[in-house]
């Protein structure tokens, strides 16, 4: 006789049309029994790491986890201990600024070797802009150009890029704009990464905090980093966003965020991919800008996160075996699983329109004259 949490757990997913032990892609096949009371328990958490552990499997994860969230089974769900532990934790510790590096050090230093094999081209860790395209390469391309002409950038002009990745935005903008800049990150090896690629350009790139920059500068961007501040940190950000930005100039801020105002993230991606993770809702941001900024422009586009994170994991799963056999001290089978569940399920997600990528332009004191929109 099934146990009383796996009742629940399986009708619970038939409700969003996955089946267990069905055949077609989102369908999830259990080989440890023991899942169902780890989910009760443990929520996402245990989903996960149930995944990791070889517990289950689905042909399309992306596919079984659009169903889970666009039905809202998580809510379902109602005792949750990591979920009350994350939040718990949240609440009392400012964790993005005690350990402002512990990201960089646990995700974006896990090895150039990886992302090299699963990004574009220039190295963009961030949505691409699938706007009449059908390639990674193009799509990025094309998000770095929109983010430019968004911003204005014109020859002689100085920007800053708060959370510079690779250095791929920096090159180039100013190689197709003329500009010079500095890009800040908490990960060495981005650092590194990106003032040895640099050539010639007027750009560089530093190992530093944000709040502890100073300058002032034409235009500031910032790309993917906003959803590593944390919500007790959003004001001060923007202060120093406006702290160092000219009086005429801009900032485009281009960030993931949530339908929901919340104040800690999931436990299965702060504890594996994103430590201290937060994604923004629209009331956060527009708290956080009052007073300081101009909101000139704000463009969703969200559904292109579902394309970019789909073209990263056809990468990464056509580089496995290469991977795999050149350091496999590193990327055990277990971190394989974890890195395609990463993928796959946050593909999922943002095709169920539940979490989204937004670009905002934000002016000190309004642009003369308004503001164009530029898509």
């Amino acid at each position: 006789m099934p146990s009383r949490s796996k009742s629940f757990i399986t009708g619970l997913l038939k409700s969003a049309d996955v089946e267990i032990g069905g055949s077609r892609p989102w369908d999830m096949r259990v080989s440890d029994d023991r899942l169902y009371d780890r989910v009760m328990s443990f929520g996402t958490l245990g989903f996960g790491e149930a995944y990791m552990d070889g517990w289950w499997d689905a042909d399309a994860v992306d596919e079984l986890i659009y169903r889970i969230v666009r039905h809202d089974l998580r809510s379902r769900v109602k005792l949750d201990l990591s979920l009350l532990a994350t939040a718990a934790r949240s609440r009392l510790i400012n964790l993005q600024r005690r350990r402002a590096f512990e990201v960089g050090e646990k995700h974006y230093d896990i090895g150039n070797e990886l992302y090299s094999r699963m990004l574009d081209k220039r190295m963009i860790y961030s949505c691409g802009y699938w706007l009449g395209v059908d390639n990674l390469d193009a799509a990025q391309e094309q998000k770095l150009d929109l983010i430019c002409r968004k911003a204005g950038l014109e020859p002689g002009m100085r920007i800053l890029d708060i959370g510079s990745g690779w250095g791929g935005f920096l090159r180039f903008a100013a190689e197709r704009y003329g500009v010079s800049g500095v890009g800040l990150t908490v990960s060495r090896e981005q650092a590194e990464y990106a003032n040895a690629h640099r050539g010639n350009l007027p750009v560089e790139t530093r190992l530093e905090d944000y709040l502890g920059h100073e300058g002032r500068y034409d235009r500031i961007i910032s790309i993917g980093m906003f959803e590593h501040v944390g919500v007790k940190n959003y004001r001060r950000y923007m202060e120093k966003v406006r702290e160092l930005l000219s009086p005429e100039g801009l900032f485009v801020l281009h960030t993931i965020g949530g339908t929901l105002s919340q104040t800690h993230g999931d436990p299965w991606t702060e504890k594996y991919i994103f430590p201290n993770g937060m994604l923004p809702s629209p009331q956060q941001v527009g708290r956080a800008i009052e007073g300081l900024f101009i909101m000139e422009d704000w463009h969703n586009f969200g559904a292109y996160y579902d394309l970019t994170l789909m073209a990263w994991l056809r990468n990464f799963e056509a580089a496995w075996p290469e991977l795999s056999a050149q350091y496999g001290s590193k990327y055990d089978e277990r971190f394989h699983r974890m890195w395609r569940y990463y993928l796959a399920s946050f593909a999922g997600v943002f095709r169920s329109r539940q979490i989204q990528l937004w670009q905002i332009v934000l002016s000190p004191s309004g642009v003369p004259g308004g503001y164009r929109s530029i898509r």
